[in-house]
């Protein structure tokens, strides 16, 4: 669809975290467990953003913390230089 998201990750001595701009707000994403690949999300049962990062691609959901299930809002991120 041509929607860029622009994300900054910083690492720091509490850890990782992905600095996201989203539908017109900054979103500041701590590293999350994962299987594979990194995960940032927001360390609640509510409701929140997720971008999950592997190899050269991201995808960001949303993640209702009601249901505990997750929709796909960006598919196939990729790196723009």
């Amino acid at each position: 669809r041509g929607v860029e998201v622009p994300v900054s990750y910083v690492n720091g001595e509490e850890g990782s975290v992905a600095v996201l701009y989203v539908e017109g707000r900054l979103m500041t994403l701590p590293i999350a467990i994962s299987a594979s690949g990194s995960r940032y999300a927001w360390p609640s049962d509510g409701s929140g953003y997720v971008w999950w990062t592997k190899g050269d691609a991201a995808t960001l959901y949303w993640h209702d913390g009601e249901t505990d299930a997750e929709a796909v809002l960006y598919a196939e991120c990729k790196l723009q230089e």
